[in-house]
């Protein structure tokens, strides 16, 4: 059975998380596994940092309540991670999801997606979390890791849900476009849905050959579609765009550069899951 992969905290966007992948879910008839980490713990010697330079009897009586409190926050992150997997099962299951498990993992994310994702067609997380600055619009702290490894088409859940009818592909011609472009032709997820092809920048040859063939691509999966080159600098183009038509899901590629070259110069990737207010389907 095809499977999606959903991804939850406790921050406002596990709604919106749930409520995507019951979409995915119904228009591929797929089942859904819910994913909640509880996290690392500390390393053994933590405990000994805090006590600091006291005498032996305090420092023991320190050490035991410590440990006592440690344990006590482990046992509450527990039943929280329970409560939040219990919530997400019933909400999907109330939108006709019927297939639905879930799993709890004390591991690292990135670890827990690349063993979880090998029989998923799709992987769902927030675009923030729960320690994201809001006021300063920063991401999660663990989404670019998980667009960065994952080898799925990662949807990224935008705070509140809305069907969706309108798709944009923010196309540059390049290897993880086509990607993005082959899967839509191929996947029942988008059938029936109107997508607009765009590319953004100079419009010349080799841009009207690699536009005409994706669009050719879509078309020969029943997919209806309509390209166009818009000239102009691609955040502003496409989030433009997105505003001006009333897309309700973007896709794109994921990532062209690295993160080194990513933190000179920006990147588009970030850029714009960080100012559209549309969930975004990211490629690598």
């Amino acid at each position: 059975m095809t499977k999606i992969l959903a991804l939850l905290d406790g921050s406002v966007y596990a709604q919106s998380v749930c409520d995507y992948a019951g979409w995915a879910a119904s228009r591929i008839k797929a089942d859904v596994e819910l994913l909640h980490l509880l996290g690392r713990r500390g390393t053994p010697g933590a405990l000994d940092d805090l006590s600091g330079n006291i005498g032996l009897g305090a420092r023991t009586a320190l050490l035991e309540e410590l440990a006592e409190l440690d344990a006590q926050r482990a046992k509450l992150a527990l039943k929280r991670g329970r409560a939040i997997l219990e919530d997400a099962e019933k909400r999907l299951k109330t939108a006709g999801v019927t297939g639905v498990s879930s799993k709890l993992r004390n591991m690292d994310l990135v670890e827990a997606v690349n063993e979880l994702e090998e029989d998923a067609e799709l992987v769902v997380i927030g675009k923030r979390g729960e320690a994201a600055d809001f006021a300063k619009l920063h991401l999660g702290s663990n989404l670019e890791r998980v667009l960065r490894s994952s080898r799925r088409p990662v949807l990224v859940a935008s705070r509140a849900f809305r069907p969706v009818e309108n798709v944009l592909i923010a196309f540059d011609g390049g290897r993880s476009a086509m990607k993005a472009v082959d899967h839509i032709a191929r996947d029942p997820l988008f059938q029936g849905l109107s997508c607009s092809l765009v590319m953004a920048g100079s419009e010349n040859s080799e841009h009207r050959r690699k536009m005409a063939d994706a669009e050719a691509v879509l078309k020969a999966g029943g997919i209806e579609v309509h390209g166009e080159f818009i000239p102009g600098n691609p955040e502003t183009v496409i989030h433009d765009k997105v505003a001006a038509d009333g897309i309700d899901l973007l896709v794109m590629g994921a990532y062209g550069h690295s993160r080194i070259r990513s933190f000179i110069i920006g990147s588009t990737t970030s850029e714009m899951i960080r100012s559209v207010t549309i969930p975004v389907m990211l490629f690598r």
